[in-house]
């Protein structure tokens, strides 16, 4: 029997859009979706207990990138081994997820390529502020934070000066979508971590993305009809 039972791809998706359809939208100081209830408590449960360990790092020099044999993404690899990466990625390729984040985000997903990466912070980690590279045609971060501090992991949103201006909530299964622009900072100022702070990160990214190992289906772009 699979532990946890898992809903299906349809289930899934239509659980998706919903959420996102109701998302509420934040304008300061860039625009952002904010998002709750975003899957089914049962793919949580898939991704919270896949047998992962959090990654050791000495120092991630405030990047992620300095570290990428350590990261994870639900590459074809890990689908096949896992059933709950398999669903979770089906789900968020599909034509009707794609038309709902056009519709709501205006992301023109088609043609584009999906990115998920599954990521576990422990003491010590920390991002710098920074602006996502436009090749990410939209940011989305899941929280999976569980835990009495849990809702201090949010992440960090700063000016045009880099001034820490407030913080995302880190309730768990709720979500903040963003589309890169010139004042898109944001990060994660580095504060205890007791337990560990598990994100998803999902991306559409252009055609031209170079790290296509890291890529859910490398050889399916995103299509908006079938």
């Amino acid at each position: 029997m699979t532990f946890p039972h898992l809903p299906t791809v349809t289930e899934l998706a239509d659980h998706f859009i919903r959420s996102l359809r109701g998302s509420e939208i934040a304008h300061e100081p860039y625009r952002r979706w904010n998002m709750t209830n975003v899957f089914p408590e049962s793919i949580c449960l898939g991704i919270l207990t896949l047998p992962i360990a959090p990654p050791l790092i000495d120092d991630c020099y405030g990047v992620r990138d300095r570290h990428n044999e350590k990261r994870t993404f639900f590459t074809p690899a890990l689908q096949k081994d896992f059933p709950t990466c398999a669903v979770f990625a089906e789900a968020m390729q599909r034509p009707d997820v794609a038309r709902a984040f056009n519709d709501v985000c205006d992301v023109p997903a088609d043609g584009s390529y999906l990115r998920i990466e599954y990521i576990q912070d422990l003491d010590g980690a920390w991002l710098e502020p920074h602006r996502d590279i436009k090749e990410k045609l939209f940011s989305m971060v899941v929280y999976l934070c569980t835990g009495p501090h849990a809702k201090d992991w949010g992440t960090d949103i700063y000016d045009d000066n880099k001034r820490w201006i407030g913080r995302s909530s880190a309730e768990f299964n709720s979500a903040v979508i963003f589309i890169a622009g010139p004042n898109t900072w944001h990060g994660f100022d580095k504060r205890p971590i007791i337990g560990v702070r598990r994100l998803m990160e999902i991306n559409y990214v252009h055609p031209s993305w170079r790290d296509r190992d890291q890529l859910s289906f490398p050889d399916q772009p995103i299509r908006v009809t079938l």
